[in-house]
């Protein structure tokens, strides 16, 4: 009987996988966006940075950027769940992972926004649900909030195409 791998050999494994999808994509940087794991379970965090305010009076995020960061958590989320069955199986080797050869990403074929209430100067979270995901498409919700997980300032519903599976 095989003994199971060590648990830190498992979360470096999934950490590093989360790292590589990430990394492939440049603009999560540009935007500041960093993703928690617990488990399967994504949380993106948008940290504050002064050049996402919108409206300088108030001051508010830019609407763009909130979207922005609702639609790459909602993206990163359908990867990470299509990611993490091939991971646990076995069928994806970590090491073949890179940012040079990034995974190849759900396309958008809409995504909604219902900006809630204005966003504040401040760190932001968003959590996706996948609703729905087949081998072409794909039905994502995510929700945006700020200091409380129950008062969001913004939600979105998105549809993908998915990418061919290898």
């Amino acid at each position: 009987m095989k003994r199971p791998e060590p648990i830190q050999v498992v979360k470096q494994r999934r950490d590093a996988a989360l790292r590589a999808l990430v990394d492939g994509v440049p603009y999560i940087r540009f935007l500041g966006i960093a993703f928690d794991r617990r488990g399967d379970e994504l949380t993106g965090v948008l940290h504050y940075d002064e050049k996402l305010i919108g409206n300088p009076g108030l001051p508010a995020l830019h609407g763009g950027a909130t979207a922005a960061f609702l639609e790459v958590t909602a993206t990163m989320t359908l990867c990470w769940a299509t990611l993490w069955d091939d991971l646990e199986a076995g069928r994806i080797d970590v090491a073949t992972l890179s940012a040079s050869q990034p995974t190849r990403l759900p396309k958008t074929i809409d995504f909604t926004v219902d900006y809630l209430r204005s966003g504040l100067p401040r760190d932001s979270y968003a959590r996706a649900r996948v609703n729905r995901s087949g081998r072409r498409y794909a039905s994502v919700h995510v929700e945006g909030w700020q200091d409380n997980r129950d008062r969001l300032f913004a939600q979105a519903t998105g549809h993908f195409l998915m990418p061919p599976r290898a």
